[in-house]
């Protein structure tokens, strides 16, 4: 190639990078340029907050790596985000008397009527979340994904089904700089406690309108992004904007697939062409201490107004799970006290009871669970459930998830019985839970 050529193909280049920087710039200041997150910039200039992931990674060739986290690179960032996964066995299937386990029976439809199939025993495996603040350490071996809880507790997850793993982690260490780290490259992950410093790295914290009500705490766009510094990508008439959420006041749900976004000076546009501001959009994580969290429907949302907030809780501030004890009261009037297992599944105050109500699901932590009331077998489908929280609030929710058919019944361990007594889902009538002052009747098995 001549060098006429080579030199004008680069002033053609440099004119192109100049008219993009320039278009960009009248949305994202200069300090933005190098986004928060970015790989390339010097973990010396990231300030640690309390409320940030950090732990210490170690990769299959033994070295050590130890800063803050994020997963998946721009995903999860905080203490009170998610880990999920799914367990790859039900310890607790065992105490079941033989022939008591729930049963689901398959059908076809053939020229529009359904065909009862044969009964199976309703699957037994479940999803698996916690939070990582409730987390001591993970530990992928094969095929198998060891995640230990601050209790004790430990789970096998099943590393080849959807888990938070899969993506990767990204570790700002003060000696490496900022590196991503494969999935297949970890050999384990403790969290510690970070260094509490002044930051710049800031939750996204908000009040979120819905169908029915309003939804105040830190905020999880699309499920991932939870910090000032991510950006929102959508298009306008004059092209594609990437916004950092810093310089956003308030996103409102414009049609199924755009959003209003109004900045922190005033301006205001559309914004559609991305799944985010649109129907693909995954749903909002809201942290409101009322609750837990809640994850919020495309469908339910109306708008967010991004509020300051004060940093998220520290690691120290999660305190380990304590086994749940209560009684089950059952529609024939027996009332069984002792340890619950709930859907043959959680057995932790820190586990959480997910179920839906208007498009909003509430994942609400057994530990702040008074109690659950069904309602009578003949209005099952017309009544929801009514679940009262430690604080007297009652809400009315719906009977799928954990309240639905599909729960797998409650087993009770009663004084010194070694095996526990099981109740069918479809026998429960109420379920009270003990308060945190109420000492563990028995352990786990292992």
């Amino acid at each position: 190639m001549r060098k006429s050529t080579i030199a004008g193909m680069a002033v053609a280049a440099l004119l192109v990078v100049l008219s993009v920087t320039g278009s960009r710039r009248e949305l994202e200041p200069e300090v933005a340029a190098a986004a928060e997150d970015s790989p390339v910039r010097s973990p010396s200039t990231v300030a640690l907050q309390g409320g940030l992931l950090y732990g210490r990674v170690v990769t299959d060739d033994g070295t050590t790596y130890q800063g803050r986290l994020r997963w998946g690179g721009d995903e999860e960032a905080l203490w009170g985000n998610h880990f999920n996964g799914r367990k790859a066995e039900n310890p607790w299937a065992e105490y079941v008397p033989p022939g008591q386990l729930p049963v689901e029976r398959s059908s076809v439809t053939v020229f529009g009527i359904k065909i009862p199939g044969l009964k199976r025993p309703v699957d037994l495996s479940r999803p698996f979340l916690a939070h990582f603040g409730d987390i001591e350490g993970i530990e992928p071996r094969g095929r198998d994904l060891r995640v230990t809880l601050k209790s004790g507790a430990e789970f096998h997850l099943d590393r080849y089904a959807a888990d938070d793993l899969a993506d990767g982690v990204r570790v700002w260490d003060e000696n490496h700089g900022v590196l991503d780290i494969g999935e297949w490259r970890i050999r384990s992950i403790e969290f510690l406690d970070p260094p509490l410093l002044d930051g710049i790295v800031r939750p996204l914290h908000g009040t979120v309108q819905t169908v029915q009500g309003a939804f105040t705490g830190f905020v999880q766009w699309d499920r991932e992004l939870c910090l000032g510094s991510d950006e929102l990508v959508g298009r306008t008439a004059e092209g594609e904007l990437r916004i950092p959420f810093d310089r956003i006041r308030a996103i409102a749900r414009l049609s199924h697939d755009s959003s209003r976004v109004t900045l922190h000076d005033g301006r205001a546009m559309v914004l559609s062409g991305d799944r985010r501001v649109g129907e693909g959009n995954r749903g909002l994580y809201v942290d409101d201490p009322r609750y837990g969290r809640v994850l919020v429907s495309w469908d339910a949302f109306e708008s967010v107004e991004f509020s300051p907030g004060e940093p998220g809780p520290t690691y120290r501030e999660f305190p380990p799970g304590r086994p749940l004890t209560g009684s089950v009261i059952t529609r024939s009037g027996r009332r069984l006290v002792g340890r619950l297992v709930y859907d043959l599944d959680e057995s932790e105050t820190t586990e959480t009871l997910d179920a839906p109500f208007q498009g909003v699901d509430y994942l609400i932590p057994f530990g702040r669970v008074a109690s659950i009331v069904l309602p009578g077998l003949d209005m099952a489908g017309a009544r929801p459930a009514r679940v009262t929280l430690v604080g007297g609030e009652e809400l009315p929710l719906e009977l799928t998830g954990d309240l639905g058919q599909g729960n797998a019944g409650v087993l009770v361990f009663s004084g010194d019985q070694e095996r526990p007594e099981y109740v069918p889902w479809s026998e429960v009538q109420r379920v009270d839970f003990d308060g945190p002052e109420v000492e563990a009747l028995s352990d786990a098995p292992d």
